[in-house]
């Protein structure tokens, strides 16, 4: 049996979205069948109400009877025939080098759900590469240095925001990030940050969306008397509060808890919820369309 938590070298997965029409399912399985992939799992959806197809396949190269390049050159074909939008990622590089997505955590003084996120790597729940941590505070740079990995500030009342983010955009773009993530990284992310980044900053708000967004949702929590609290990881977009939703959980509450037993409650929340969404999108295991989300967990 395959391991798909840890993948092997040989391993690849392709991502589909496109209209939904007849033949899809095989014209996919046909392609990569013809050039000896073996398809080792495979989940697919349709949204009947708007027309739209999404799959999520993964396959092993191991027997291939062709280049990567031809079989990439197959997918493209049938993907152009079928007006398809596609993603396809191998678990190595052509080299045999292992070909893990660079992540960049972005935080400022919370350290719950960094150091969580940093836990579950080193325990190897990460198909990722966690190469540096920035904060608008110095506060959490030894709990980084102690994981190994580099520490950026870039405080957040010295320079002006355009300047700040310049900054830390050409160091994202000198390391490579691939996916930003923000664990309660307390500031507003300009439009021009978000769009270097599309799709690929994953933002935990502590509350259940669309509910209470904004600041201080715990507090609006308790004003309102709500039996359940939640916490919700989605996509960074240029409005605040409302990308694309990747995972979302809920612990009920009473007219017995404080606003402070609330906080305690949702940051467990959160962090269970900002790692399974990293986890999701490591793993390829997510497509946006819209402002909503297939996610094949």
């Amino acid at each position: 049996m395959v391991d798909l938590t840890a993948p092997a070298p040989t391993l690849a997965t392709l991502l589909v979205a496109c209209a939904d029409r007849r033949g899809l399912v095989a014209a996919l399985a046909q392609v990569l069948a013809g050039h000896g992939a073996n398809i080792v799992d495979s989940d697919q959806h349709t949204d009947r109400q708007a027309g739209q197809f999404f799959q999520r396949i993964v396959f092993d190269t191991k027997e291939a009877t062709t280049d990567r390049h031809t079989l990439e050159q197959a997918i493209a074909e049938v993907s152009a025939r079928f007006s398809m939008n596609t993603r396809l990622s191998f678990a190595s590089t052509p080299q045999g080098e292992r070909a893990s997505k660079r992540v960049a955590i972005f935080v400022s003084k919370y350290d719950h759900c960094l150091y969580d996120l940093l836990l579950r790597h080193r325990a190897g729940e990460l198909n990722g590469e966690l190469c540096l941590v920035v904060g608008n505070h110095p506060d959490l740079g030894p709990i980084a240095e102690h994981f190994g990995i580099p520490f950026h500030v870039f405080m957040s009342d010295v320079a002006d925001k355009v300047s700040r983010e310049a900054a830390q955009l050409e160091l994202l773009a000198s390391e490579r990030i691939d996916l930003v993530v923000l664990a309660r990284y307390m500031q507003i992310l300009s439009e021009n940050f978000v769009q270097q980044f599309p799709q690929r900053i994953i933002n935990i708000h502590h509350s259940f969306l669309p509910a209470f967004v904004g600041g201080k949702p715990y507090h609006q929590a308790h004003e309102r008397g709500v039996k359940l609290i939640g916490a919700t990881a989605h996509y960074a977009t240029p409005v605040l509060d409302e990308g694309p939703i990747i995972e979302q959980d809920v612990v009920r509450v009473s007219h017995r808890d404080s606003v402070e037993d609330l906080i305690r409650k949702g940051r467990d929340l959160e962090k269970w919820v900002l790692g399974r969404a990293v986890r999701h999108h490591l793993e390829d295991r997510v497509l946006c369309y819209g402002n909503k989300t297939v996610v094949f967990a």
